[in-house]
């Protein structure tokens, strides 16, 4: 297989232009902001849309830029990385998936608290914050337990469980934070220094496996406030009867309703210190 690093800019691109075409022939009220992260560890995947390959040797670890969608609806399959379409059938195929208008979204594919690869959706909505405040959010996407995170040695947020979040309003700047197993002072992840941008939701997303010693944080900014879209990616697409792995399952999972599917998902957000 080949690893290759994404580059981002390039994935945003080839994927724009395929959504033009696709999305002409379906009533168009606007674009959809979708960023994709992909948390399942030592899989490397190839994505097309409408038959043509949008990200190759899309690698763990990597959170694409935003990618502006027009709503509209696309062929999508995945494949592992380096296959050839034409004499493989895909691990996961999803046609005239829809991309909802005026969603700004993060889709997580990643572990469950017990190991599973799995699908969960983010809204991206930042708080209102007064002069100089920002926002922290913690996201649980790790096979991990309960976590509690800490901000210079001080838990802010407890109790937190896979597949959920957590928020809390703090001033801006840099502290450095880390993440502990609930109740206790054993350190899963961290210290790492973070940068709190005034008037922004900072998001930390833990991913990973505890079990096999590979937790990681991914960050993200989100300075402008998200819309609730008609529609949110949640659940999963069809399994191709192929085989393969339940990792390439996974992965693609989060790929196919990284563009968009039309299952509605709230926003669950559980918010301290307001």
């Amino acid at each position: 297989m080949r690893r290759a690093s994404v580059a981002a800019a390039l994935v945003a691109v080839p994927l724009v232009a395929l959504a033009a075409p696709a999305a002409a022939g379906a009533a168009s009220t606007g674009n959809a902001t979708v960023s994709i992260l992909h948390a399942v560890p030592d899989l490397p995947v190839d994505v097309y849309a409408n038959g043509n390959e949008v990200v190759g040797d899309f690698t763990p670890g990597t959170l694409t830029d935003p990618l502006q969608l027009p709503a509209g609806s696309y062929d999508l399959a995945v494949y592992p990385a380096g296959a050839d379409p034409a004499a493989t059938q895909p691990a996961i195929s999803a046609d005239d998936v829809t991309v909802p208008a005026g969603a700004n979204i993060t889709v997580v594919a990643h572990l469950s608290a017990t190991g599973t690869p799995t699908l969960t959706p983010f809204v991206n909505a930042p708080a209102d914050l007064a002069a100089g405040e920002a926002e922290l959010t913690v996201r649980h996407t790790a096979a991990a337990p309960a976590v509690d995170v800490r901000a210079a040695g001080t838990a802010v947020l407890t109790g937190l469980t896979n597949p959920n979040e957590a928020s809390i309003n703090v001033p801006a700047g840099t502290v450095s934070a880390d993440v502990t197993l609930a109740g206790t002072s054993t350190v899963a992840i961290g210290p790492a220094d973070l940068t709190l941008p005034e008037g922004a939701q900072t998001i930390v997303y833990a991913w990973g496996s505890a079990e096999a010693g590979n937790l990681k944080l991914a960050t993200q900014t989100i300075t402008g406030g998200g819309s609730a879209p008609g529609g949110i990616p949640s659940g999963e697409a069809g399994l191709a009867d192929t085989g393969l792995s339940p990792w390439v399952a996974g992965a693609g999972v989060l790929l196919l309703a990284g563009a968009g599917a039309s299952v509605v998902r709230a926003r669950s957000k559980a918010v301290a210190g307001r």
